[in-house]
């Protein structure tokens, strides 16, 4: 899970917990049990500290919340956006960036963009959030392609195609071994490029994933 990393601030006297101990357990529970357990009461059960500490570095529960949306936005969308917008070498390249945000869940972590999306279902506000950095997503993937020669509309539609094929695969919860996922890359980049992926092209993104589970399990 993306995590935020404690940042200096002032350390008011005898506390037990930080603002960033409040917004990572409340974004624990959000991706295990969904955003009505996201409770000021319950969440500093947890903690083992009072409503008071709460109420030193939120204004109310909604300020708690649209910290964590804050930092979906900084972390899911941001590395899409970063990535697709990285120079390539050719289109192959380009795609291979991208590849690395699902590759490697400390760049963009799956189970956060599920349980905002579900959380999405209750609030129109949040649907409008999503629906926003979707677009924004979309986009920069749309560019990357239109950067190395795509008429508008193959942009557009090879984006799309991209994008909503891995949310797809997120949502239908698919289990399928990485082994398994990189014998088909060279397929994968064929069907969004149209273009043939070197052996080298394989073996780095093959030794990209391998690095990133291994940086993950520790």
């Amino acid at each position: 899970m993306i995590k935020l990393m404690p940042q200096k601030e002032p350390a008011p006297g005898n506390i037990k917990v930080t603002r960033w101990d409040w917004i990572n357990l409340a974004l624990e529970v959000l991706v295990t049990e969904g955003v009505e357990s996201v409770r000021v009461l319950q969440v500093g059960e947890r903690l083992g500290v009072s409503r008071s500490s709460f109420y030193h570095y939120f204004e109310n529960r909604q300020d708690l919340l649209n910290r964590l949306l804050e930092h979906w936005r900084d972390t899911n969308t941001r590395a899409i956006v970063e990535r697709a917008a990285r120079p390539a070498p050719n289109i192959i390249g380009g795609v291979m960036n991208v590849f690395e945000c699902w590759a490697d869940e400390s760049l963009f972590d799956p189970r956060f963009d599920f349980a905002v999306r579900e959380w999405a279902r209750r609030s129109a506000e949040v649907r409008r959030i999503i629906d926003t950095a979707d677009d924004e997503r979309l986009g920069a993937i749309r560019d990357l392609y239109l950067r190395h020669g795509y008429s508008e509309e193959d942009a557009l539609i090879r984006a799309r195609v991209l994008y909503y094929m891995q949310i797809g695969y997120y949502v239908l919860d698919v289990k399928e071994p990485a082994e398994i996922r990189l014998g088909h890359l060279a397929a994968y980049l064929r069907s969004f490029t149209g273009q043939e992926p070197s052996d080298a092209d394989v073996a780095h993104f093959s030794t990209f994933v391998m690095q990133a589970r291994n940086h993950n399990r520790m």
